[in-house]
């Protein structure tokens, strides 16, 4: 248990029998009045985001998530297929994944993290390198201006790159934002 003045961004809490994480907090102190802790949870199993209001000294139940590495296999009928480096496999359906999709390659490393032995979340590192596969051509004299076109990306996402980019290049993308960072 902890007060609720010590949550922070990314922390995991278990809140009326369901597991959030953090989302956003701001400790508010109104004039003459008692201080309040505003807190924006997302909830694991739905998405869906809670607003909640605590006193400084209310208690929340922080929650410990165990992050574990692992290695995307590929993807079927079945979800999304994942092994740890002791050959044990976990697969996930797509609503768990969710925008994580754009950026999973095959034999690609991320963190899924872990409850009560129990897969919860895919975390992703902050940008990864993808290939273009499909985007119009670029003209000479293209790479002067700040123009943008669409292109797809290995894993069919579609991000807005530099005129000057072709396919068959490699592109970083923030995971966070989904924007193009530059080249790979």
């Amino acid at each position: 248990m902890a007060n609720a003045v010590d949550l922070r961004k990314g922390m995991a809490v278990l809140f009326e029998n369901d597991l959030y994480v953090v989302v956003d907090r701001l400790h508010v102190t109104p004039g003459n009045w008692r201080a309040y802790i505003q807190v924006t949870f997302k909830s694991i199993r739905t998405g869906k985001l809670l607003d909640r209001r605590f006193r400084s000294t209310e208690e929340v139940q922080v929650v410990t998530l165990d992050p574990k590495d692992m290695q995307f296999m590929y993807k079927d009928h079945e979800g999304y297929h994942f092994m740890d480096p002791d050959y044990n496999t976990i697969t996930f359906n797509e609503d768990i994944v969710g925008d994580a999709k754009n950026y999973l390659i095959e034999n690609g490393r991320c963190e899924i993290l872990f409850y009560k032995e129990k897969a919860i979340e895919i975390e992703l590192p902050s940008s990864v390198d993808l290939k273009v596969v499909e985007t119009p051509p670029g003209f000479k004299g293209d790479s002067v201006t700040n123009l943008q076109k669409q292109a797809t990306l290995e894993t069919g996402y579609k991000v807005n790159v530099p005129l000057f980019i072709k396919e068959g290049d490699s592109v970083k993308v923030d995971t966070r934002t989904g924007e193009y960072i530059g080249r790979a």
